[in-house]
């Protein structure tokens, strides 16, 4: 890629997270003139607006937007060019970056981690973790190549492969009712104290949450919202509450006078999936997706 291509496409991303010429000329090392010649010049060569900018603000336009998206990956897929090429000429390990969900089981990511690709003698796994949303948008930039994800949203540029399918599971104490039960349906939540992970932790986990138990008229007597599992566990134990978690998170708290039972409703699942983005062409990523894929299989 041309050297001015690049220095255009810095320019385009970075007058998109300022929003401002001035702050933008400076975190680019130029001056505001050189900046706005810049951008100019992007513009004319595409013969369309990316900007729309007056005296007072600085947006992006619909064009803009759409252009930005594409230069950070291309950005992004010449940098990891570069240094893939160093690592083939320096015999320095190669890397895949691989997100994952604290809500899905760790069993997979430790099993992803024992895959060895003949292709790829130095591999490294370079694991970072956060909510699935952020895991999501972290694939579709380019800034990880793989994920483990828990009920990620339908999308055409991700593809998924199923890795599990289980049910909901509910936290007790010991001596509750429920606890006498192999499982649990929904219509026992009605009327009681229930914990569940926030919508802005896990939104379609809420969702499918919510929508069940309104189709179904349950209502609960009180709705706490938590960050983490470990949240929960004072409302269960102090005020006889339900903790509605995924099997990570109820192993996580099912201690020290807790209990769990699985949500026994077909309708209520969550689903983990190993997922990359549909375009991707790399020939690492493609290559531990099939070894995963027959690692599953073996185990199954």
């Amino acid at each position: 890629m041309p050297r001015h291509e690049i220095r255009h496409m810095e320019a385009a991303i970075t007058l998109a997270e300022e929003l401002n010429f001035s702050r933008a000329a400076q975190r680019l090392r130029i001056s505001q003139p050189t900046l706005t010649l810049q951008i100019g010049q992007l513009e004319e060569r595409f013969s369309m607006q990316l900007f729309d900018r007056n005296h007072q603000k600085v947006a992006l336009t619909e064009a803009g937007r759409v252009y930005l998206e594409q230069a950070r990956l291309s950005l992004l897929h010449s940098e990891r060019a570069v240094q893939a090429a160093r690592s083939t000429i320096l015999n320095a390990p190669t890397v895949l970056r691989v997100g994952k969900s604290p809500h899905g089981d760790p069993f997979f990511v430790s099993l992803l981690q024992t895959i060895r690709l003949p292709l790829f003698p130095q591999l490294q796994i370079e694991l970072s973790s956060g909510f699935s949303a952020e895991i999501l948008h972290g694939l579709l930039s380019g800034f990880t190549d793989l994920a483990v994800l828990v009920a990620p949203p339908e999308t055409a540029s991700i593809s998924m492969t199923v890795l599990a399918d289980e049910p909901f599971y509910i936290t007790m104490g010991q001596d509750d009712p429920l606890a006498a039960k192999p499982s649990v349906g929904l219509k026992d939540l009605k009327d009681r104290c229930c914990v569940m992970l926030g919508h802005a932790v896990h939104s379609s986990l809420y969702d499918t949450l919510e929508s069940n138990a309104a189709e179904n008229n349950i209502r609960f007597s009180e709705v706490h919202h938590v960050l983490a599992p470990e949240e929960a566990f004072h409302y269960v134990m102090d005020r006889e509450g339900l903790a509605i978690l995924t099997k990570t998170g109820a192993l996580q708290i099912a201690r020290g006078g807790l209990t769990m039972r699985p949500l026994s409703d077909p309708r209520v699942r969550v689903r983990t999936f190993l997922a990359s983005r549909s375009d991707n062409q790399s020939k690492l990523t493609s290559e531990m997706v099939r070894a995963f894929g027959r690692k599953i299989k073996s185990l199954s």
